[in-house]
């Protein structure tokens, strides 16, 4: 059984269909990658999953369960954390205050510790800031802490939209070596990303969006080859 299923997913903002019928599965352990243009449905699927959106038609299944219809927090509280585009920090808080909403649904303080000390490990440039407020930072730090925030939750399924977004070179490759730092410890991720060449050169597997439908799918490996994803994403 995959930890995550979508059977036939639609979506649909008023008479517009965003997303129209896709299919898709992540494995336990898995790192997979959604990739397309702007509009193609990438964003509009991961708010489906966490509740954000309604599904117009179709299955959302995690862990063999169906999440359509139920509420945000219930879907949070299951194991899944979502990394939203644009960061979505809390500005007036500080940087511990933010991790520690990331724990919130949580009782296990000693660990919960040891969670904003894992955190400031991968990013130390938030420990240094610590008591720093959010709205302070830069947008790679915000990104940062954004995923540190998530993590805190201890998801069994992470979803990341559009990491990359916004951020100069630098702090692209070093959000992405925290990415792959994640999945070589088993987490499961399914990340949204305008970046295609970055995004399976970490990912498992990927899919290709395009009109709210998978025009292609695979292992990342063969998609990184495949003329059409090199002409139409790569710049090749």
């Amino acid at each position: 059984m995959s930890l995550l299923s979508l059977e036939g997913l639609q979506v649909a903002y008023g008479g517009i269909r965003a997303v129209k019928g896709i299919d898709l599965h992540v494995e336990q352990g898995e790192l997979v990658c959604l990739i397309g243009a702007n509009g193609a449905g990438k964003t509009t699927t991961l708010k489906a999953i966490t509740g954000l959106v309604p599904p117009a038609s179709g299955r959302i299944l995690y862990e063999g369960d169906e999440l359509s219809g139920r509420r945000v927090h219930d879907i949070a509280r299951r194991g899944l954390a979502l990394v939203p585009e644009g960061r979505g920090v809390f500005a007036q808080l500080t940087i511990e205050e933010n991790l520690a909403m990331g724990a919130y649904a949580r009782k296990d303080r000693g660990a919960i510790a040891a969670d904003v000390e894992r955190a400031f490990t991968l990013f130390p440039r938030l420990k240094e800031r610590r008591k720093q407020t959010a709205g302070t930072l830069s947008g790679g730090e915000q990104q940062m802490l954004a995923i540190a925030r998530a993590m805190m939750s201890r998801p069994k399924l992470l979803l990341l939209d559009e990491p990359s977004m916004g951020l100069a070179p630098l702090m692209v490759e070093r959000i992405f070596e925290v990415i792959r730092a994640i999945a070589s410890e088993g987490v499961t991720m399914l990340l949204v990303e305008q970046n295609a060449r970055l995004a399976l050169e970490a990912s498992h597997r990927g899919y290709v969006l395009e009109g709210g439908l998978v025009a292609l799918e695979g292992e990342s490996k063969s998609l990184l080859g495949d003329p059409k994803i090199r002409q139409a994403y790569l710049g090749e």
